[in-house]
């Protein structure tokens, strides 16, 4: 299945279309002897780079007839679709033995680009009633030799398609390339080529309604579903040593906490306070740039937050570096001439759907969050003046806990990442997605609460500047996503280029901040959470 090339605005789409590799074109699919349905050729490009795209005809193809764009949807545009007749004409139940779809004399640059997408694995995917189907090119003969002058380069001029059907409709498709039919592009000369095709057809008694399935089947094998059913207990477990530890070690020394300070307030009145008692009155001291955290707190949570002159900073936190990286990526793709550069049209109708839809109801959100708004309530009084934070330990500084705060959401994840990582940048098609709901709600609930941990040893410590680090964090996941980035890159996939480097790492650090972002405003709503619950319930003078 092909794959967006442009995650991040996807995402939007991804909720109107939905993700299926059935394209509809707004027909019912029902078709009489010797119809034409349609077979759209769509892109070509390189195996191991599923961003690097380019149109079918970029290619020296022939063609039969006057080459016919197709009219995309949104959603297909973003998808780097450029749907196109192809050569070969396949009515409905007409059968064809080595017909000739066209014929092309190849020039000696002809030989010498087809050469060059054959080495690289080019494939070519093209759609039949908006069922998808994937062939490669022609293949590299080595022969054990290891020089590659020597390699022998074959391009495939046969297709054979073999089309499944159910009365008046089709059902499934499939595209092999003919091992026998070869034409030897060795050599730098002309060549003439007859691009041939075979069209077998057979009766199937499965439904219409079922036809999509087999691309599921994949993803779904006994194999798959044990290693992600692994992957859940994994999580599960995850949560319940987690959950353990913090019922029986945090809520029993903070229940100690609360019986030793209530014995504090019985005593003398010049008993010394120790502990986060000592910090009531700096822990609910705003922190600094409270502004871009209020703005970080609204984008992560997708709630627009206190303060008017935060409107556009929480607008453009994450729109903002989005931007920037489209701008970037998008010119790069111009420069390759692929599939991924978005047409001028396409940019104004995202631009007008941001301008018109998401700009106002970011204008109306801070307005009502303005209206609605109410003056922090905090538990203890402040002081006029910070208590001065005693040296720490190297551990119990940021990084540190960022590390520490990150690794155990990752430990939860990380073997589902590796399906969705390989169904994004790779050819496997992503289904099991109610794995993935709970995958996620898992990592929200260890993010939130390895965050309340790590803001009780904080406080305890008699550090009382929480309100950044509970953030950090929080979304210190992100950040080991991005580093588990790195790793599939170099070690999990054959990933190669310019091009496709830019956009998997440009797009995958966009959503890594996105999740960042999110995981951010889990950890510190939660702490939060905490803090005033704990200090709500001590006596502070």
């Amino acid at each position: 299945m092909e794959k967006p090339p442009h995650l991040l605005l996807l995402l939007l789409v991804f909720f109107i279309y939905g993700v299926s590799p059935v394209k509809s074109d707004g027909s019912d699919h029902r078709y009489k002897v010797g119809d034409d349905v349609p077979l759209y050729a769509n892109k070509v490009g390189p195996f191991h780079n599923p961003s690097e795209t380019y149109r079918y005809f970029d290619l020296p193809f022939c063609s039969s007839a006057p080459v016919k764009e197709k009219k995309e949807a949104l959603g297909e545009v973003l998808n780097g679709d450029r749907l196109v007749t192809a050569p070969y004409k396949l009515e409905f139940l007409g059968e064809k033995n080595s017909h000739v779809a066209c014929r092309k004399r190849l020039s000696r640059e002809d030989v010498a680009q087809f050469r060059d997408v054959i080495s690289r694995d080019y494939y070519f995917q093209m759609y039949y009633d908006d069922l998808p189907i994937w062939g490669f090119l022609g293949k590299v003969v080595k022969d054990g030799k290891s020089d590659p002058s020597e390699y022998k380069y074959y391009l495939f001029n046969h297709l054979q398609f073999e089309i499944f059907y159910n009365k008046d409709r089709v059902i499934e498709i499939i595209v092999r390339t003919d091992q026998s039919f070869l034409v030897d592009l060795t050599e730098d000369k002309e060549v003439e080529v007859d691009f041939t095709y075979t069209v077998r057809w057979k009766e199937t008694e499965i439904p219409f309604e079922k036809r999509m399935e087999k691309y599921s089947l994949a993803s779904s094998t006994p194999h798959h579903l044990e290693i992600h059913w692994f992957s859940i207990i994994n999580s599960c477990v995850t949560v319940l040593l987690l959950t353990g530890f913090l019922a029986t070690i945090l809520m029993r020394v903070l229940k100690n906490d609360f019986v030793k300070y209530s014995h504090d307030e019985e005593a003398a009145d010049d008993q010394e306070e120790t502990g986060w008692k000592l910090l009531h009155g700096d822990v609910f001291r705003f922190p600094k740039h409270k502004s871009l955290l209020a703005a970080a707190l609204g984008s992560g949570t997708q709630l627009f937050t206190l303060y008017v002159r935060n409107v556009m900073l929480t607008g453009s936190l994450f729109c903002g570096p989005l931007l920037l990286t489209f701008s970037f990526l998008n010119t790069v793709a111009i420069a390759y001439q692929a599939t991924a550069a978005l047409p001028f049209g396409t940019i104004v109708v995202i631009f007008l759907i941001w301008a018109l839809v998401t700009s106002p109801l970011l204008i109306l959100g801070g307005i009502a969050g303005k209206n609605r708004k109410s003056e922090f309530q905090a538990p203890c009084r402040t002081t006029k003046y910070p208590r001065e934070i005693p040296p720490m330990r190297w551990y119990r500084r940021t990084l540190p806990q960022m590390a520490m705060a990150g690794f155990l959401p990752f430990s939860a994840i990380y073997i589902e990442l590796y399906y969705i990582f390989a169904s994004v940048w790779g050819h496997r098609i992503y289904t099991i997605y109610s794995i993935l709901s709970i995958v996620f709600l898992i990592l929200v609930i260890v993010t939130a609460f390895i965050t309340v941990a790590l803001t009780y040893f904080q406080l305890a410590a008699e550090d009382h500047e929480w309100w950044w680090r509970s953030l950090l964090c929080g979304g210190s996941t992100g950040v080991f996503v991005y580093a588990y980035c790195l790793y599939y890159y170099y070690a999990r996939s054959d990933m190669t280029g310019f091009m496709q480097t830019s956009f998997f790492f440009g797009y995958m650090a966009c959503i890594c901040y996105g999740f960042f972002l999110m995981l951010g405003a889990v950890g510190f709503r939660a702490s939060l959470f905490f803090v005033r619950h704990i200090y709500r319930s001590i006596k502070c003078e």
